[in-house]
């Protein structure tokens, strides 16, 4: 876990300011003090939502092979809907609607560059994006390879309505 976190704040510092919008179809919403941020290639993109979510991080990831939606789930499945709280990760959730990410994007987090807001440091990289929360000491690697956890972060038993599920 120290090498990951130690190569998460390697990256160049991006200036927070720069991620509290989201834009679609042209149209920008201010965030607050809620972030969002897509990497170079569009595969990720990440928002808080203080509001509904205490802050916890959202990414949209395009992932190559999402979990299978659950049997027992019903409404529009999200396989590349990710939420990690520190403490926990749940990859593929049933969705009706696309909640805060109905702001859009935010600005591109170059590759190289680190993000610190909240609990959180991510780092862009082509890899893929590598996410710290200092209060749990966690973290997970976001690419179209799939969700990789650190630390704490172990695979757990399904929940309902989510596809894959890491806890602490």
């Amino acid at each position: 876990m120290a090498d990951v976190v130690a190569w998460v704040q390697a990256g160049a510092p991006a200036d927070p300011d720069r991620y509290h919008s989201a834009t679609r179809d042209g149209a920008t919403t201010d965030l607050g003090q809620d972030v969002a941020f897509v990497t170079p290639s569009g595969k990720t993109n990440c928002m808080t939502d203080t509001k509904h979510s205490d802050g916890a991080l959202a990414c949209l990831v395009d992932l190559k092979n999402p979990p299978p939606r659950p049997e027992d789930s019903y409404g529009e499945w999200k396989g590349g809907w990710v939420d990690y709280d520190g403490k926990l990760i749940t990859v593929g959730h049933v969705k009706g609607d696309p909640g805060r990410f109905t702001a859009g994007s935010g600005p591109e987090l170059p590759y190289g560059q680190s993000l610190a807001f909240g609990d959180y440091r991510c780092r862009s990289d082509q890899a893929g994006l590598v996410c710290v929360n200092y209060a749990f000491q966690s973290a997970a690697r976001f690419s179209d390879a799939g969700v990789q956890p650190f630390g704490c972060l172990k695979p757990s038993a399904p929940m309902p309505q989510v596809g894959e599920v890491f806890s602490c």
